[in-house]
């Protein structure tokens, strides 16, 4: 097992830099300029910071489509309205060591983009 510097330094509060980690940053949203931008952003900050970076890479964009009748009594004509949102998603991968995280997410994130964040060691 390891010692951090922590019990080397006998106590003077002064940690080792941690294992590299696999970071995931999943990120959707209905609205695709927004997410390129912000995935950009990502991926700048962190080669800024001489990471490796894996991605962005594109998924299928999912369609949800309902159709509605127009009528509201049903009566009349059948004429139907079609409604459809389209998420977008993007997986960027950055394997560094869990502090960079803050440095890496250092910009304001737009509403309507959710984040999701998965670690697993290397």
């Amino acid at each position: 097992m390891a010692e951090s510097s922590y019990e080397k330094g006998k106590g003077k509060g002064i940690e080792a830099e941690s294992k590299p980690q696999k970071i995931r940053f999943t990120l959707t949203s209905t609205k695709l300029e927004v997410l390129e931008s912000i995935t950009s952003k990502l991926v700048a900050s962190a080669k800024k910071e001489n990471l490796t970076v894996v991605g962005p890479v594109r998924h299928p964009t999912k369609i949800l489509r309902i159709t509605v009748r127009r009528s509201p009594c049903g009566n009349g004509t059948q004429t139907f309205d079609r409604f459809e949102m389209r998420i977008h998603k993007r997986v960027v991968n950055l394997i560094c060591p869990a502090e960079y995280i803050k440095k890496v997410t250092d910009f304001t994130i737009e509403p309507g983009v959710e984040v999701e964040l998965h670690f697993t060691d290397v």
